[in-house]
């Protein structure tokens, strides 16, 4: 099992993230946002994740004032149909499929959609009762939310050792998921600093933003720290470090928090 090391404090330490609007005073913000557990709850089927319309409404606000991108580990097509804004850009399968609002489109890892295709073979066989298996186009999801906590170890014994018969395959966790993905040096961080390149965004008076709540956005975090502000929205993890400057509390708040930075002057 991979994923990003993590030196930070805990998340149930960090300051409001409210606190911290004073710092983009005199300078534009990029906003970057998961969608999952930051604009939307997380619920047990992830069909049934719909944008609230008053999030909806804020994101329309931003987009007209400041660059606004959604990176999610959802399929791109998914996404985009889940948000439904046009104007924005957007990043799936942690920005291994990703779309800028003029309609330039990125696909990395297609070299290894044979691999996904035999790996997702395997655990449709393999997988016990329970377990949702999502494919996506760059990645394979494995969801335990709702089921019996004392088979999850089975699950997770199931895909490591789908995991090591696909080496070109990387294993990550998150939030009652399991995921594999193209072993590759990229992740939401680097499908961020991809957009500020490409979007012209990497100048001085620019300040990027991310919001995210789940372990795999600890990449974003990782990529601003020094240059940006960071935001992880609180959740059931309250506990575990994280690299971010600071938190909200839940969708609700991370609403709130748009509308003010389309607020801003």
């Amino acid at each position: 099992m991979s994923g990003p090391d993590l030196s930070g404090v805990p998340i149930r330490d960090l300051p409001d993230a409210r606190e911290r609007l004073g710092e983009l005073s005199g300078r534009a913000p990029a906003v970057f946002l998961d969608y999952d557990g930051t604009l939307t709850p997380i619920v047990p089927d992830p069909d049934r994740a719909l944008l609230p319309e008053p999030t909806r409404d804020a994101l329309l606000r931003l987009r007209e004032r400041w660059p606004v991108a959604v990176v999610s580990g959802r399929d791109l097509a998914d996404v985009r149909e889940k948000v439904g804004i046009e104007g924005l850009a957007y990043a799936g399968s942690h920005g291994f499929e990703i779309v800028t609002p003029d309609g330039r489109h990125e696909l990395r890892g297609a070299e290894h959609l044979p691999d996904l295709d035999s790996a997702e073979a395997e655990l449709r066989d393999e997988l016990p009762s329970g377990a949702r298996l999502e494919r996506k186009r760059v990645a394979i999801a494995v969801h335990v939310r709702g089921m019996d906590p004392d088979r999850v170890p089975e699950v997770a014994r199931v895909v490591d050792e789908v995991a090591a018969r696909h080496p070109r395959l990387r294993l990550s966790e998150g939030k009652a998921i399991f995921e594999l993905r193209p072993d590759l040096d990229w992740d939401k961080g680097r499908a961020l600093r991809w957009f500020l390149e490409v979007l012209g965004l990497e100048r001085d008076e620019v300040v990027p933003l991310y919001v995210g709540d789940d372990v795999t956005d600890e990449d974003a975090f990782r990529e601003i720290r020094d240059s940006g502000l960071a935001v992880v929205v609180r959740g059931e993890d309250d506990a575990r470090p994280t690299l971010a400057h600071a938190a909200l509390d839940g969708p609700d708040e991370v609403r709130a928090f748009l509308e003010h930075l389309a607020d801003l002057r």
